[in-house]
C-alpha cells in the first residue's frame, strides 16, 4: 500500500480542455517533461496536428497563465497536488476561460 501511495504522489494528475473536448492524463513528477515533449503530447491528445496553438493553466490563484518553457512544466510539477486544469487555444483566438466548475 505505500508503495502504491508514493507512486501517486509522483505523479500529477492533468485535465486538458480544447473547445468542448477534455483529455486527462498524468505526469510524472519525477521525470519532468520538456516543453517541446508536453506540447507534442498535447497535440497528439487532441488531434492538433498542423494547427498553431496555445496552452494556459490555471494557477492556485485562479489566474491563466501560459505554459511555454521547460521553467514553467517544472513549476507547475513541484507545486501542484490535486489535478492541474489546462486549456488549449488556436493561436489568434481571444483566451477564453470558462470555471463552470464541472465535475472531475
Amino acid at each position: 500500500m505505500v508503495l502504491f501511495d508514493l507512486m501517486m504522489l509522483s505523479l500529477l494528475e492533468v485535465k486538458s480542455k480544447f473547445g468542448a473536448e477534455f483529455r486527462r492524463f498524468e505526469l510524472d513528477r519525477k521525470n519532468p517533461i520538456k516543453f517541446d515533449d508536453f506540447h507534442k503530447l498535447i497535440e497528439d491528445l487532441h488531434g492538433l496536428q498542423n494547427i498553431a496553438f496555445h496552452i494556459t493553466y490555471l494557477d492556485k490563484d485562479g489566474e491563466l497563465l501560459s505554459i511555454n518553457n521547460d521553467t514553467i512544466i517544472e513549476h507547475m510539477l513541484r507545486v501542484y497536488s490535486g489535478l492541474l486544469r489546462i486549456f488549449v487555444q488556436r493561436k489568434g483566438k481571444e483566451i477564453v476561460c470558462q470555471l463552470d466548475r464541472e465535475t472531475d
